[in-house]
């Protein structure tokens, strides 16, 4: 008999922790509304390049959840083809923001979502997936890297996984345009440490958690019409599954831009050079990320460059 399932949140931009009763088994669907259809419009991606980082946004989640960490967690990719880079990254509190680059002239207009399910070799090429965990300056930074090795984004975190040597982990991701704009989504299963030793058994009930997860098609994981706990009910009744409350902190849309930050990166470069880039008698800084500008008249640089009291009492000049 199947167990029962909590009562589910309505939020569009959520992680829901799951568990499957006597499988072993844990997992988590995302699903990401007004925060991902923001990112993706703000830039006015092509096609396939939003739904490439539609896919990083919800990876990024769904991994996220599984850590506790205090800081930022970051999903990125750097290859050959056509997108050159894509990265997403969320913070423990929730905080959402991506960003992809592209070369246009090797992007068709009417280039399709999904090339034949070929994405990552299509768009890619070759290079690398990390995983990063930064939790400040008084802290070890964590990362991983696997080589772009499958056709998805999904299948390169899922060989991520078996080389780690982490827990077995499998990944089904959607990204779909709507009317009401773009939606990713992601289900993530994990299987647990077997109790008792009765591995058998477990390999069994795992093997049989992938195959219901199998039966899962993108159009119904990206369908927000369908409610989230009947979705894991209809995939997972026959095991008994058992939903837990949401993930406490939200999920936003929210840059962590800020001219203190702006101001920082200028001061690494020489005046003269930063000079060098005035146009209509300002520097104009845009965060590749939200298209948030900062705007520098020749005022505000002499404010950026004034010189800075050290620790020691003495000024330190700007350059």
């Amino acid at each position: 008999m199947a167990s029962p399932v909590s009562k589910s949140t309505a939020r569009a931009d959520f992680v829901l922790p799951f568990h499957l009763e006597g499988a072993a088994v844990s997992g988590r669907l995302v699903r990401l509304g007004p925060s991902a259809d923001a990112i993706l419009s703000r830039h006015d991606y092509p096609a396939p390049i939003a739904a490439l980082l539609g896919e990083t946004l919800a990876l990024s989640v769904g991994l996220a959840g599984a850590l506790k960490y205090d800081g930022v967690f970051t999903l990125q990719t750097k290859g050959n083809g056509p997108v050159s880079f894509l990265v997403a990254d969320v913070t423990s509190e929730g905080n959402l923001r991506g960003y992809a680059q592209f070369d246009p002239e090797r992007v068709p207009a009417d280039a399709p979502v999904r090339p034949e399910g070929q994405s990552v070799p299509t768009w890619l090429g070759a290079g690398h997936l990390a995983f990063t965990v930064d939790q400040g300056s008084n802290t070890e930074r964590y990362q991983g890297i696997v080589a772009l090795e499958g056709s998805t984004l999904a299948e390169c975190a899922h060989h991520y996984f078996r080389q780690s040597e982490q827990v077995e982990t499998a990944i089904k991701v959607a990204v779909d345009r709507a009317p009401g704009g773009w939606r990713a989504a992601a289900l993530f299963l994990q299987r647990l440490p077997a109790a008792g030793g009765a591995k058998e058994a477990a390999d069994d009930r795992w093997l049989e958690a992938l195959s219901l997860m199998a039966t899962v098609t993108g159009a119904e994981l990206a369908d927000f019409a369908l409610a989230p706990n009947d979705l894991l009910f209809r995939l997972f009744h026959e095991k008994g599954v058992r939903v837990y409350p949401a993930k406490e902190k939200e999920l936003h849309d929210r840059c962590r831009c800020s001219e203190e930050r702006v101001v920082t990166m200028l001061r690494s470069f020489p005046r003269a050079e930063i000079e060098s880039l005035k146009k209509d008698g300002h520097v104009e800084v845009v965060c590749e990320f939200c298209r948030r500008e900062y705007r520098f008249d020749e005022s505000a640089l002499d404010n950026v460059y004034a010189p800075r009291p050290r620790r020691d009492g003495r000024a330190e000049s700007g350059r």
